[in-house]
């Protein structure tokens, strides 16, 4: 998503996500001349089409020069506003405010982009250099106190005024925004607010860097092709391509993942083999390989929990949340942990299946998590006769994006997409499409970066090049990128049902991008809350097994056959098997999270070892009450990027997959009781979500699309764990309901 370099939504144009403007922007604010001049590539919008960056222009000597003329030009336009003799209105503050930083906005775009799926060795340099300038730049606009004078002037004046709902809700957004950032504590609390931002600008870079290297420099190194029994050739080439780049020819090396488990685990018929790989993962930056963020983990905790503080707030997480959907700690909690006693019950009842096939194996030992996988997917196989790698050859990449992910849009939405070969890409293996909407109009230009690297940092995501804005006349213009696998040169490039996954995943990041109809980029696309913004993005993944969809893209790579109704059928059964490892580790890591956003400042302070993050880790674990030593987080603190890389990102919000999950699967059930994918379902899906940004209310607009309140019963069906007899009577109010929202309305959560 977008790397918010500024926490205001008024002062959103230095995010990674922002675009640029036409060269006379300055004018709106003040005269030429008092406003230094910009030189270099980023001085100017962009000549491509759709304002797209033109990467055969931009050097890595640009950046730092760009960015301090940036930081310069935005601190004049910005005091252009302070010192203007008008009295202060919407238009010469709040609009000049939105306005202000557009070169700043452009370098920021593209930087922060490259860092995280192509750095380099000076990139990093750049980041670690930049990243605190950023964050005191920041802090000396939102919390200058004559900036916010005139910000609060027009905020008070507000019941008198003639606004559009945007309108408002940008005036509403600035003000609450830089409230939050500070403006009304006093100065030497301010002062200390600065400081600490400085600090953790610094300590998450470091933090965030520290990780990938960690992920990156360290491959699991095996002597033998013995070692890597059972993985395909085509795998164990990889491997030995590795090894050799890595200085170690006539060896095999497994690159690590982002995530604890590893994906060659359940095909490893070597358990020497898995216990190693899993343990390099689960060890990876915890001081026992070389690398250790646990220093900089106990330091943010401390900081963020002080920060807290200074606003009269109990701890991090009460503070963060202020403008999420669910509103409170307890909410999310409340909603988390009264899954806990089903999802308990579930591993423990997975476990002692997998102890039988390993029985049935001739294994003389009980499951571990580097064996959770392999078994699984033998109980799988057998229950479900699913084999993975036959499901597997069903799916290649270019025809599941093109004839899977962009032919749903086109069936929902009537996009159309064209492949561009003349748009200059910033690595070999990334292509775009010009996306045309349904009256044939161009609607935004779409970049896809498919493939692992050890120059991207693991996951997938979406942002923006370029956002949708009416104020300039900006199309969207988006990436997605992900980390799959990458086929050795000549072989065809299968992808993994996960990975089709997260291929139609992103892309509803995308279509939220894409539908954007806003005036203002600080309320446009996924401008919207932690606990929102993952909820578009959730319900694409129904469209993948969706039939229709299916048959026009799952053809098996040598016969053309389209996949077998049964097959599938047997996946989307086998998807509620073994939600006691894929429910629990997110459930998990969402908790452990919440447990560390919840120290209060004397409780992080006494965390002031690297074996007391350990220890913490451990306690915050067991007082879940499920089954973490088979079931470890799907990431530990001591790589846990979400909620320690970076801006405070999904800090005190990692919760926020599993409570827009809840909202994706009521969603789900609507569109399947309305007739499935039909235009008619995805114009009113569009007009009432994915069209609104962050302009409104979430509530109101789920219920403007849903007709009604969320409900947990389809979620917790789909996980398997309650039946479909209670799901459908989920919105009668128990002793385990949780209250959600201004509505008052009750979810019953668990059995």
């Amino acid at each position: 998503m977008k790397a918010q370099i500024l926490a205001t939504a008024a002062l959103a144009a230095l995010a990674a996500g922002c675009t640029t403007t036409p060269g006379g922007e300055i004018e709106t604010m003040a005269e030429a001349n008092e406003v230094p001049q910009a030189t270099g590539y980023f001085a100017s919008e962009s000549t491509l089409p759709f304002k797209a960056p033109d990467f055969t222009k931009i050097s890595e000597d640009d950046y730092m020069p760009a960015f301090e003329q940036g930081m310069a030009i935005h601190q004049a336009e910005i005091q252009a506003i302070i010192d203007n003799p008008a009295p202060p209105t919407f238009e010469n503050t709040i609009v000049a405010l939105e306005k202000s930083g557009r070169m700043l906005g452009r370098v920021a775009t593209v930087f922060f982009a490259l860092t995280g799926s192509n750095t380099t060795d000076r990139l990093d340099e750049i980041n670690t250099e930049i990243s605190p300038k950023l964050t005191a730049h920041s802090d000396s606009i939102t919390l200058n106190p004559e900036l916010f004078a005139r910000v609060k002037a027009v905020y008070d004046n507000r019941a008198a005024m003639t606004m559009t709902p945007e309108d408002a809700k940008l005036l509403e957004d600035t003000y609450e925004g830089m409230v939050h950032a500070g403006a009304m504590l006093t100065d030497a609390q301010r002062e200390r607010v600065k400081q600490i931002n400085t600090q953790l600008s610094e300590i998450t870079t470091e933090f965030g860097q520290t990780v990938r290297s960690a992920m990156s420099d360290q491959p699991l190194i095996v002597d033998t092709r013995e070692e890597l029994a059972g993985l395909s050739e085509a795998d164990i080439k990889a491997a030995a391509e590795l090894a050799a780049e890595k200085g170690q020819p006539g060896k095999f090396a497994l690159a690590l993942q982002n995530t604890t488990q590893q994906p060659l685990l359940p095909t490893l018929e070597n358990r020497a083999t898995r216990e190693k790989l899993f343990k390099l993962s689960y060890h990876r930056a915890d001081g026992q390989r070389g690398f250790d963020t646990r220093d900089q983990v106990r330091q943010i905790a401390a900081l963020r929990a002080e920060k807290a503080a200074l606003f009269g707030e109990p701890d991090w997480a009460t503070y963060a949340m202020w403008d999420r959907m669910a509103e409170k700690p307890e909410t999310a909690l409340n909603f988390m942990e009264q899954m806990v006693p089903a999802l308990a019950a579930t591993q423990r009842r997975e476990a002692a299946l997998l102890n039988t096939a390993i029985a049935a194996d001739g294994g003389d030992y009980e499951v571990q998590p580097w064996d959770w996988y392999r078994y699984a997917n033998k109980v799988k196989a057998e229950n479900f006769q699913l084999d993975e790698d036959a499901v597997m050859e069903y799916f290649q990449l270019d025809k599941v994006l093109e004839d899977g992910v962009f032919y749903a849009a086109n069936q929902l939405y009537g996009l159309s997409f064209e492949k561009r070969t003349d748009i200059p890409v910033y690595h070999p293996d990334v292509t775009t499409y010009t996306v045309f909407d349904r009256d044939g109009s161009e609607l935004g230009l779409f970049y896809f970066d498919p493939f692992q690297r050890p120059s991207k940092r693991g996951g997938a995501w979406m942002s923006n090049f370029v956002d949708q804005s009416d104020l300039w006349g900006n199309k969207p213009v988006i990436y997605n990128v992900l980390n799959i696998p990458k086929a050795p040169a000549g072989e065809v490039q299968l992808v993994s049902f996960d990975n089709v996954n997260t291929l139609f995943h992103e892309f509803g990041h995308a279509l939220h991008g894409f539908f954007a109809d806003q005036m203002y980029e600080s309320l446009s696309g996924t401008a919207t809350a932690r606990d929102f913004v993952e909820y578009p993005s959730q319900v694409n993944e129904m469209w993948a097994t969706y039939p229709s969809v299916l048959s026009n893209y799952a053809k098996h790579y040598e016969t053309g056959e389209t996949i077998p109704t049964e097959m599938i059928e047997r996946i989307e059964a086998a998807s509620k098997f073994n939600q006691g490892y894929d429910f629990g580790e997110v459930v998990a890591a969402a908790l452990l999270d919440m447990k560390w956003s919840a120290l209060s400042p004397a409780e992080a302070a006494a965390i002031d070892t690297p074996a007391k993050v350990d220890a913490f880790e451990r306690q915050a674990l067991e007082e879940l009450g499920l089954e973490i030593d088979l079931v470890p987080p799907r990431y530990r603190s001591s790589y846990f990027n979400h909620i320690f890389s970076g801006p405070a990102g999904y800090s005190a919000g990692y919760y926020s997959y599993l409570w827009t999950e809840m909202l994706d699967r009521d969603s789900r059930k609507w569109f399947l009781d309305n007739g499935g994918l039909t235009r008619e379902n995805g114009d009113h899906y569009r007009a009432t979500v994915l069209s609104r940004g962050g302009t409104m209310d979430y509530y109101q607009m789920f219920q403007n699309f849903m007709g009604r309140a969320p409900e947990v019963g389809p979620m917790l069906e789909a996980r398997g764990l309650i039946p479909g007899d209670e799901a459908a009577d989920s919105e009668v109010a128990d002793d385990g309901a949780a209250t959600i929202g201004d509505s008052g309305t009750t979810m019953p959560i668990g059995n």
